[in-house]
């Protein structure tokens, strides 16, 4: 059986890392493997302590959007550097609530994008369905603040879990915050206090591309160091493995998938869009439709992940269909080869090599790099696998 050591969660160690740069408690952050995106929020809160204004996030949408509000907590100007597809993602309505309690924004898609005045406290309302990051945010900044403030949360909070884990690592340095029925209150006037060591957890979200891999591998793959207590939002991607039909046990060893007899399924992928890439592989493989629903935030990520995961896999032989919401795959259980590309998406490229598992011919795929953004050494890892005999990287 093939096995594989998980990376650290890069949600977790952001998370982390804002905390233990708040406490007023020295707190070390243990990371075992770092990418692009965690190395620019490290990049940023160093500039911070420093008293530097240039902050360079890279195409890090979590690193950009969870220090805005924590800059304006502080009355630091910051200029933030974001690259890529960064600057034309959408920073509304965020952007309004930070400058109606106080700050001083450039306009949106500026580079650099610049914060300045002092963030008050006060009733922020935000919108559920655009970005679960402005939540975060602003739960790291307003404890900060001397007075309570609230967050009213419009309609449904989608990709509830990764506020979850936010408030989780926000106990975990002190911090109380109160989920109320329209949101969440945070009291004003708390110190950060971390413990003297923090341990990063597995990444479930890049786990997904490893456990789908062993939804298409007879033999199967077992990925060690996830934690299936975890509140990250894609550990739901085992309870949607056994829906297509694939054989999954949680060990004490760690957690094993297998190829069983795959049929084609309706996804909701309001809670959990990162998975959509590696499931629309395993919805290819599967016998019968596919249906993915409820995923139009996938057109706001560092690609178009609806447009990109329809394209790259039709280049490959599958039978799907763009829809304006989500995804219609028709599976067939084997897939040809081809060109593919990865738009610089770090889950494109990793969906194009566990893609190529299915491909009876290469997978020429341009953009590799992108992987770099999250997980730089998964082409080494799925060569260690030996399954990267189909993937041609230019």
């Amino acid at each position: 059986m093939r096995r594989i050591d998980i990376i650290p969660s890069k949600s977790d160690a952001h998370r982390a890392l804002i905390c233990a740069a708040l406490s007023t408690k020295p707190c070390q952050v243990i990371c075992q493997a770092e990418s692009k995106d965690i190395a620019a929020t490290r990049k940023c809160l160093e500039a911070m302590k420093d008293g530097r204004e240039e902050m360079y996030c890279g195409e890090s949408g979590s690193t950009l959007r969870f220090l805005l509000p924590v800059m304006g907590a502080l009355g630091h100007k910051a200029s933030f550097y974001p690259e890529g597809r960064l600057p034309e993602r959408p920073l509304s309505p965020l952007y309004e609530e930070l400058i109606a309690h106080g700050c001083r924004l450039s306009p949106q898609g500026s580079v650099p994008f610049t914060i300045e005045g002092q963030l008050t406290s006060g009733t922020y309302h935000i919108p559920g369905d655009v970005s679960s990051q402005y939540i975060s945010g602003l739960l790291f900044a307003l404890p900060i603040l001397a007075v309570d403030s609230r967050i009213v949360v419009k309609g449904v909070l989608q990709s509830k879990s990764y506020v979850d884990m936010t408030v989780k690592v926000l106990m975990d340095f002190g911090i109380e915050i109160i989920e109320t029925a329209e949101g969440y209150l945070v009291p004003g006037g708390q110190a950060y206090q971390g413990p003297e060591n923090y341990q990063v957890e597995g990444d479930w979200s890049n786990g997904c591309f490893w456990l789908a891999a062993g939804a298409l591998l007879p033999q199967g793959i077992r990925v060690k160091g996830l934690n299936p207590h975890s509140l990250q939002g894609d550990k739901q991607i085992l309870e949607i493995l056994a829906q297509f039909g694939a054989v999954v046990n949680i060990e004490e060893e760690g957690i094993t998938v297998k190829k069983g007899e795959l049929n084609g399924i309706r996804i909701d992928a309001r809670q959990i869009p990162d998975m959509v890439p590696a499931l629309a592989v395993v919805a290819a493989a599967a016998t019968g439709k596919t249906e993915i629903v409820n995923a139009e935030r996938l057109r706001i990520k560092e690609s178009d992940r609806l447009k990109t995961v329809a394209e790259n896999l039709k280049a490959l032989g599958a039978d799907i269909e763009e829809l304006a919401a989500g995804l219609v795959i028709r599976g067939s259980g084997a897939l040809l080869g081809g060109q593919a590309d990865s738009y610089n998406d770090h889950r494109i490229a990793m969906m194009a090599g566990i893609a190529s598992i299915l491909c009876t011919e290469t997978v020429t795929l341009k953009g590799a790099d992108a992987v770099n953004k999250s997980y730089p050494g998964f082409w080494a890892d799925l060569e260690a696998l030996e399954l990267a005999d189909k993937i041609e990287r230019v």
